[in-house]
């Protein structure tokens, strides 16, 4: 495992000017080696994914010491660094935040996101502040994602949620985020209009409303994350299986080139 500064420095670099970073997200360690095993060149935790993998329901069900166990699990696994999703941060003091963001930082992480859903924009920018604050009294480095619901909140619309959209991020940034995240945020030209007016790399959310990969770099969007599709595409294929199975036909489907025993094992060989 690479050292922390090391780490977030890699990933910091991922999201370059000209660069967009395409960041799947995984739940435990075998879909972060699945990931990497793809071409991944950093691996990030869907905070859905991760609860339902240990029994919980999403929405910081999951308890933050379970969620450290998981995380370290999916640091040992990989090479490449490794982004957190923290939701809300786990606390509701901005001090409780830090707290959880250098514990965080201490498993080795890269990068943390922190939401603020349905909180006023001053929340997040204080627990921003708070974290960034602690990791540099801890000598520590990690990549500060704040992700903004406006829009997929749909607190507001049109030219009025870009305005939102551009004050928060500002807000943010002065705070100390690394990074922007806009879920909901698709068209080219609400994804023109914020990528020009945030000087910090804007993340988005997959969807097929979104543009090309060629479309959204020349835009400026600097990564686009999944989320839980990953996890959501491995339970739906593995109930596909369990209906088969149950109902006799042992034959295992066909999905184009399955996973062997063989290979997976030596993810961990």
């Amino acid at each position: 495992m690479s050292e922390p500064r090391s780490s977030a420095a890699r990933f910091r670099a991922l999201h370059a000017p000209g660069q967009l970073l395409v960041l799947l997200n995984a739940w435990d360690a075998a879909s972060a080696r699945l990931v990497e095993a793809a071409g991944g060149a950093a691996v990030a935790t869907s905070s859905a994914a991760v609860a339902w993998a240990h029994g919980a329901a999403d929405g910081e069900r999951l308890p933050l010491d379970r969620l450290l166990d998981a995380t370290r699990d999916i640091v040992r696994a990989v090479r490449v660094p490794v982004s957190v999703d923290l939701e809300r941060g786990y606390a509701a003091s901005a001090a409780g935040v830090a707290d959880a963001v250098c514990r965080l930082a201490e498993a080795g992480v890269a990068g943390v996101n922190l939401e603020d859903a349905t909180e006023p924009p001053e929340a997040l920018a204080a627990k921003l502040l708070a974290a960034r604050g602690a990791l540099q009294r801890a000598g520590q480095d990690l990549f500060l994602n704040a992700r903004t619901d406006v829009i997929l909140r749909r607190a507001l619309s049109g030219a009025a949620a870009l305005d939102e959209v551009v004050r928060r991020a500002r807000c943010y940034i002065d705070a100390g985020c690394d990074g922007l995240f806009v879920p909901g945020l698709a068209t080219a030209e609400g994804l023109a209009r914020v990528a020009a007016d945030v000087r910090a790399p804007v993340n988005v959310w997959a969807s097929p409303a979104l543009p090309s990969i060629e479309q959204l770099r020349a835009l400026g969007v600097r990564r686009v994350s999944v989320g839980p599709r990953l996890a959501l595409t491995a339970l739906s294929a593995a109930r596909h299986d369990a209906e088969q199975l149950m109902a006799g036909r042992w034959a295992p489907p066909s999905h184009g080139a399955p996973l062997t025993y063989a290979e997976v094992n030596a993810w961990f060989t």
